[in-house]
């Protein structure tokens, strides 16, 4: 009888095997369609090396800043940490198909037991035993396929925070260089704000001008003076941030002034619903879904019975050299049947719990959705606008170069006073300011468009044996 038990608890098993409790998995609708609003500057344009390879920044034409993103990569300490989150989740998944083997134990013990009545007795016991908890109703499977998601989820998420040390990269190095064109329009300013201080007092000596002429022109010096300071401050609090991003410390990072900004790079245009779907924030949004949607089905199984096979053999002794000289042995196999009839309400409120969890967890993908279309939106209206913008600030500086020589010349012949010269020069300083503030503006909207489109990441790419390679 015990081996016809034993046979048809097998054949139980493995009539059951392909039971799986809980929901399959289906990836949630998008209550947003995925068209753009702003795509009138969205024009294909031919396949570029570096969209095929992921390198985006490439894009930019900058050698130095390909060169930083590239050191960023590999050294910022904010990847290192999202890179150990994905070993984690590596092995929690590994932890999880773990269950679906059998578990072999062994043990050995002595003991020595005696009381008031009777003699001392000794007694050795060496057993080996191996047990096995059949997945009748897919507990395993779906913990495996919880698991998996957040194994990619991780992945996703460890893409998604080297796209944003990238773009912080990139932003950083172009507010770097554009403090550096500040400083030489600032500087070439102060250069000809000196020579019209000078030519004032020297007007001013001749008896020309008064010497409230000399009084403004040098206030006007000493306010450019003091501006200098100023990009001064903030070029130094830049290159400190761009060094951290390196994973470096300050002291160990400088970078040469260089008054030239990079290129503003075309984009290559790509279909709404493919830029989307690829971008890794949206890829770990949906991986959590399906891990929480595997998670209902684990904690539909508590309600289940289980079922474990076993099997023991050993042999004892009263002492341990007795267990290799004639030893008693012993064995055990069989099946076992455990259910929970009461828990207070404990597995009721756990599958409550993944239901309300991935009901939250669609949420947060839809809304990741959302964001991703948002992001989109407003990096090609800025970057719409802002071509536009560039346009008409070109031509104010054109208006405002010119119109400062008209006054300049004004004044050196003594028809206007020196606050219409400085007037004029402010005008010029502040319309080649802002020329360079609408190209850094530009930079940092394709910057942010590239990266939304920017890579060829997906699932199942090398994203995570980087993460597996050992850190030197």
């Amino acid at each position: 009888m015990k081996p016809l038990l034993l046979t048809s608890t097998v054949l139980l098993a493995a009539a059951l095997a392909g039971c799986t409790m809980g929901p399959d998995y289906r990836q949630p609708a998008i209550a947003q369609p995925l068209v753009l609003k702003y795509d009138q500057g969205w024009q294909p344009l031919p396949a570029k090396a570096w969209a095929d390879s992921g390198d985006w920044w490439d894009a930019f034409a900058d050698a130095e800043l390909s060169a930083l993103v590239v050191e960023a990569n590999a050294n910022n300490l904010t990847l290192a940490q999202a890179a150990a989150r994905y070993r984690a989740a590596l092995a929690q998944r590994r932890q999880s198909s773990a269950d679906y083997m059998p578990t072999l134990s062994a043990a050995l013990d002595t003991s020595r037991s005696g009381g008031s009545d009777s003699a001392n007795t000794d007694s050795s016991r060496a057993q080996l035993g191996i047990s096995w908890e059949l997945d009748l109703w897919g507990r395993v499977r779906r913990q495996v396929e919880s698991s998996t998601a957040a194994l990619d989820a991780s992945a996703a998420d460890l893409a998604a925070a080297r796209l944003s040390i990238q773009l912080a990269v990139v932003n950083s190095y172009v507010n770097l260089r554009a403090l550096d064109v500040q400083q030489r329009i600032l500087q070439q300013t102060l250069s000809s704000s000196e020579r019209s201080t000078q030519l004032t007092r020297n007007q001013y000596d001749a008896g020309i001008v008064s010497r409230a002429d000399v009084i403004q022109a040098e206030t006007q010096l000493q306010s450019l003076r003091s501006d200098l300071y100023d990009l001064e401050a903030q070029r130094a609090i830049e290159e400190n941030t761009l060094a951290a991003l390196l994973g470096r410390a300050p002291s160990s990072f400088e970078s040469a002034a260089d008054d030239s900004l990079p290129v503003v790079p075309q984009i290559p245009a790509q279909l709404p619903s493919e830029l989307i779907a690829r971008r890794p924030d949206v890829v770990s949004a949906e991986r959590g879904v399906a891990a929480a949607n595997a998670d209902i089905g684990v904690a539909i199984t508590a309600w289940l019975p289980t079922i474990s096979l076993g099997a023991s053999g050993g042999v004892s002794g009263e002492s341990v050299s007795d267990l290799w000289n004639a030893p008693v042995r012993f064995w055990s196999v069989g099946p076992s049947l455990a259910q929970t009839l009461f828990d207070g309400g404990a597995r009721s409120a756990a599958r409550d719990l993944a239901y309300a969890r991935y009901d939250e967890q669609v949420a947060a993908y839809r809304q990741t959705v959302l964001d991703a279309l948002t992001e989109v939106e407003n990096a090609l209206a800025t970057t719409a606008i802002l071509r536009e913008k560039a346009v008409q600030q070109d031509k104010l500086v054109s208006l405002a170069e010119e119109n400062e020589r008209v006054i300049t010349n004004r004044y050196q012949s003594g028809l206007v006073s020196y606050l219409e010269v400085a007037i004029a020069q402010n005008t010029t300083l502040n319309a080649k300011r802002g020329q360079v503030s609408v190209t850094s503006a530009q930079l940092a909207a394709a910057a942010q468009l590239a990266a939304s489109i920017g890579g060829a990441w997906e699932i199942g790419d090398d994203v995570g044996a980087a993460a597996e390679r050992p850190q030197e």
